[in-house]
């Protein structure tokens, strides 16, 4: 144990406070940073972006980042062995961190990446299009050439930074296209524009109900279909696809129908980046046909166990990193439960109790959108594995957290 205690609340099913309990606050995991690269797994989490204390981060205004917390953050995530996936914030792109912001991330993060040699991949997708614009236009080709061209600068913005590209799910896409062949019209398009292989992601409803009937289809089935057809014709252009559906099973068919494709000229097949994180631990441990390399948010909250993690299945001890992952399953499912494109609310919320961020905000507003019970349930997972890192730190925040918040018994 730490020594560190405070009195959380018990709330009933309608939110009133029925009690409480004297909480003494775990001391933070045994968490390692790798004396080498890690090796067994490809690894990127995909972090947010600290606000400006002060700063009018509303609804709909601008964004300001406060820039050297958001980058030092990063710095935490590669010196703990893992890659970061930046302008990857599905929760906030469209929704409170805008083109401009997000280009200067993508070209500060890239160039802050490169001066200690880590990895950054970053997306690109087609939210620079004025959303009055996107509304009028029709499915068909006039619509089809405006995505393909705002995916374009995107692209080119995010490959001149230095960066890998990350291909994101587009909402005007899916407003404009008529069906499957309208998606592969499109990637063609964009993917005749990247330098090096790029990331292909594959975004669930659950994140973003507007990407209903992605790729031509409301049926997974249908829609796997026509993926799998993009990326046969695409192949050399693919290092791996990210796929955020929540469904373990689905995934696990993907990833071994990707291992039955014939290897590029290099002898390498597309990766499969996982993007689930409910099941993570099970998907990154594999199985004897495989496992899943990860792309993950919850890795931006859980970074020193997921190194820890990935440092065991190095060593030869997958039991032990699955251990470690399972350990943070419940944490995870609950960062991400629905509304899950509230998740970076979680995100937040922990990088303030860990010290990381001067105040509990986010661009947009958005740290608005859990409840005063979610974010309690969330610090007792948080300390019930270990990631609390700054035990009286974080008793100290979330004691004036509950003030703030009415709760003073």
């Amino acid at each position: 144990m730490s020594g560190a205690s405070l009195s959380l609340p018990v709330f009933d099913a309608e939110g009133r406070v029925a009690g409480a309990e004297t909480v003494e606050l775990n001391a933070p995991g045994p968490w390692t940073t790798p004396s080498a690269p890690i090796t067994s797994r490809i690894a990127f989490a995909a972090a947010h972006v600290v606000p400006q204390v002060g700063a009018e981060n509303v609804p709909g205004a601008p964004a300001v980042v406060d820039w050297d917390s958001t980058l030092a953050y990063r710095h935490r995530i590669w010196e703990h062995g893992l890659g970061v996936a930046d302008a990857m914030d599905t929760a906030q792109r469209g929704m409170g961190l805008d083109w401009a912001a997000t280009q200067e991330l993508v070209r500060r993060s890239a160039a802050e990446a490169a001066s200690v040699g880590a990895r950054v991949a970053c997306g690109a997708g087609t939210d620079q299009l004025d959303p009055a614009v996107v509304a009028a236009l029709e499915p068909g080709d006039v619509g089809l050439a405006v995505v393909a061209d705002a995916y374009r600068e995107q692209v080119h913005v995010v490959q001149d930074a230095g960066a890998q590209v990350i291909v994101m799910a587009s909402r005007a896409l899916a407003k404009v296209a008529r069906g499957p062949e309208d998606y592969a019209r499109v990637y063609d398009a964009v993917l005749a524009d990247a330098e090096q292989p790029v990331v292909l992601h594959w975004l669930g409803t659950m994140f973003d109900p507007a990407l209903a009937g992605y790729w031509g289809s409301d049926s997974v089935d249908d829609a796997t279909k026509t993926f799998l057809d993009l990326i046969r014709a695409h192949q050399p252009r693919i290092d791996g696809v990210k796929v955020s559906l929540l469904d373990a099973t689905h995934e696990v068919g993907l990833r071994r129908s990707l291992a039955a494709l014939p290897p590029s000229a290099d002898g390498v097949r597309p990766r499969l980046y996982t993007g689930d994180d409910f099941n993570y631990p099970e998907l990154i441990a594999g199985d004897e046909q495989g496992h899943s390399d990860a792309l993950l948010g919850i890795f931006a909250a859980i970074y020193p166990a997921a190194s820890t993690a990935l440092q065991a299945f190095d060593a030869g001890d997958p039991a032990r990193g699955h251990e470690i992952l399972a350990s943070t399953e419940a944490l995870g499912r609950h960062i991400f439960a629905a509304p899950t494109y509230y998740y970076k609310t979680g995100i937040a919320f922990l990088s303030w109790l860990n010290g990381f961020q001067a105040g509990f905000s986010l661009v947009g507003g958005l740290h608005s959108g859990r409840s005063l019970r979610h974010l309690v349930e969330l610090a007792r997972l948080a300390d019930g594995c270990g990631m609390l890192l700054d035990p009286p730190l974080a008793a100290a925040r979330l004691r004036a957290f509950l003030t703030t918040n009415g709760v003073t018994a």
